[in-house]
């Protein structure tokens, strides 16, 4: 299935539809252009099928799209305008909600953000994109740390949507300074608490070493692939920045991927830092890497933040246009561009 979002079955439905209403009605009024299938609508409830995200259908897929910047200081670039560019401009499959939980973010008002958490879910439900639910713990570093509240978001929210196709559950965005042992540890108890609410929802894990497969910390992924959670239906997470992480990280992606089941949750064209110049050319050898092994991806970050990774321009948000190249930075040039390609979404 390609980005047109038409199928063969929704095509004899309208034909079938249309027919009826022409041999039944003399003077028929024009018929509405239907409205075009969407990526949940056509993949549905995901699941992890060995290492790749399959659809409803049991097909292996690659899911493109972006991530918000903290929603505590960048909830002015999430609004209808926006979403509604992101999912019809950019035709992006996916949402990735970045929740901060310290840094000004939820455990200073927990009831607030899981509310705004609440609020975006449904906005990209009703746009028929996948909602990526990034409990985005970065300092301290360790997840464990934040495990008690961690449970009760995630209680809340699994709870509430559970019946949705279309909720992913990231539980640890970038763990650094903790071994893979408290990572897994962290997982083990986390990934029952939303199998409580939600049996089928995908569970996203970040590696160690900010999310690289231990290679920041000098480590590897041959943590993991020893050493794996003990669950069913999730994902290990990796970040990468284009312009920092080099052979190095992509030698360790590439060894990874035929192993253990990832999600590229965040990466950049620029430096680590998420500003400087960008690195096309070795972005571009990650996605097509990506997309020669079905590995989705989210691009940080969708904002007018002044550094080069935010893909709009400064002042922006504070208006109503995001449709177009003409309000994005570089890298927003080159990322809309790359999301806005022809899916594949097998069907059958």
């Amino acid at each position: 299935m390609t980005r047109t979002r038409w199928t063969a079955l929704a095509g004899s439905v309208l034909l079938a539809a249309t027919t009826l209403i022409s041999t039944t009605t003399s003077s028929a009024a024009p018929q509405p252009e239907p409205q075009a299938a969407t990526p949940v609508a056509i993949n549905g409830q995901l699941r992890v099928c060995g290492v790749k995200l399959c659809n409803q259908y049991g097909k292996p897929i690659q899911l493109r799209g972006m991530s918000t910047h903290g929603i505590q200081w960048y909830s002015q670039c999430v609004k209808t305008a926006s979403l509604d560019a992101l999912a019809n401009d950019w035709n992006a499959d996916v949402l990735r909600i970045s929740m901060y939980i310290q840094e000004g973010g939820y455990e200073t008002d927990p009831r607030r953000f899981t509310d705004m958490v609440h609020g975006y879910i449904e906005e990209a439900t009703r746009r028929g994109m996948y909602a990526l639910v990034d409990w985005h713990q970065l300092t301290p570093g360790d997840p464990n740390a934040n495990l008690a509240r961690a449970k009760t978001f995630f209680t809340e929210i699994a709870d509430r949507h559970k019946n949705k196709t279309n909720i992913i559950y990231d539980i640890a965005n970038e763990p650094n300074n903790v071994s893979w042992a408290g990572i897994k540890s962290y997982a083990e108890q986390m990934i029952p608490v939303i199998r409580a609410k939600d049996s089928d929802g995908v569970v996203f894990v970040g590696t160690h070493g900010w999310a690289s497969l231990g290679i920041s910390d000098g480590r590897t992924e041959a943590d993991i692939v020893n050493n794996p959670i003990n669950a069913t239906n999730f994902m290990y997470t990796f970040h990468f920045y284009a312009a920092s992480h080099k052979t190095e990280y992509f030698n360790a992606l590439s060894r990874a991927a035929d192993k253990i089941p990832l999600f590229v949750t965040e990466f950049g064209t620029q430096t680590a830092s998420g500003d400087g110049g960008n690195d096309f050319t070795n972005s571009q050898k990650y996605l097509d890497f990506l997309a020669s092994k079905k590995i989705g991806w989210t691009n940080w970050n969708f904002s007018d933040d002044f550094r080069s990774g935010a893909v709009f321009k400064e002042g922006t948000c504070s208006g109503n246009n995001f449709t177009g190249p003409s309000v994005l930075k570089p890298a927003g040039v080159w990322i809309r561009d790359r999301i806005r390609t022809p899916d594949d979404f097998p069907t059958s």
